[in-house]
């Protein structure tokens, strides 16, 4: 499958609703890390935040986009910088007190088959922790699916962007982090976001899930700008305005792992 095409503007539009996840996830990480590793580190906001947590520390935050790679580089400085890396393959050459991912490992598929080289790369004592959407059963994506899969569309779009079974339960994410020797602590949370503007759900998947179709239909901008129209409406049906904007249920799922000892 081939990657998509990542728009940091789009995906920045709602940063405040994107990024909250991961300061809760924050909260829960009991450490004073030397070295940091931002996993999927996307447009560098978020890496920012960890600059902000932990002044001291040494953080390089790694992504496969060159897009999102050149957005983060404005956040660069003399213990943050950011480089080429995919999370599929990512072998860390070096240790880390904290590694830390934030809405990126449901786009590897067998993420967690990963979590042992991870977790190699701490240092005793050290802390993976990540945050992944549990939504994929949402309106936002079964209509996506359907519609991928319509008549009129699944000869182009078949299997673009599928992602079902993307990520794990949070009980698997516990039995697996805790059958390799970690003590972890993994919950979930559903964010009631209310969303402002014009179609307003269909503005935030074209920041993530939608990536993939607008990606495969980038050279035909007729056949695109139909699937958006196609998808918009049922969005709106989905997802009606309310007095005070549109409500956007968005289920997550946080882990944070500590090798070796108790959090």
């Amino acid at each position: 499958m081939t990657s998509p095409t990542w728009d940091p503007q789009q995906y920045l539009r709602h940063a405040g609703h994107r990024t909250r996840p991961f300061v809760d996830l924050l909260t829960r990480i009991d450490a004073e890390p030397a070295r940091i590793a931002d996993l999927g580190c996307g447009a560098g906001n978020v890496t920012a935040l960890l600059a902000d947590r932990w002044p001291t520390a040494r953080i390089t935050g790694y992504d496969n986009s060159p897009q999102m790679l050149e957005q983060a580089e404005r956040y660069a400085g003399p213990r943050l910088d950011f480089a080429y890396a995919d999370a599929a393959t990512w072998t860390p050459e070096e240790t880390y007190d904290l590694i830390v991912s934030n809405a990126l490992l449901q786009w590897v598929p067998g993420h967690a088959d990963r979590f042992p080289v991870w977790l190699d790369a701490l240092t005793p004592g050290g802390v993976f922790a990540f945050q992944v959407p549990g939504n994929f059963t949402a309106p936002s994506h079964t209509i996506l699916a359907d519609l991928r899969e319509s008549p009129r569309w699944r000869d182009r779009l078949r299997g673009v962007g599928d992602r079902a079974g993307a990520v794990l339960e949070p009980e698997d994410y516990l039995n697996r982090l805790t059958a390799l020797g970690c003590a972890a602590d993994v919950w979930e949370t559903t964010y009631l976001q209310i969303l402002q503007g014009e179609d307003p759900v269909l503005d935030w998947v074209k920041g993530t899930a939608l990536r993939p179709v607008l990606t495969a239909l980038a050279d035909d901008p007729k056949a695109r700008d139909a699937f958006i129209t196609e998808y918009a409406t049922a969005l709106r049906a989905a997802y009606p305005a309310g007095p005070h904007g549109t409500v956007f249920p968005f289920r997550r799922i946080f882990a944070a792992a500590r090798k070796g000892t108790a959090i």
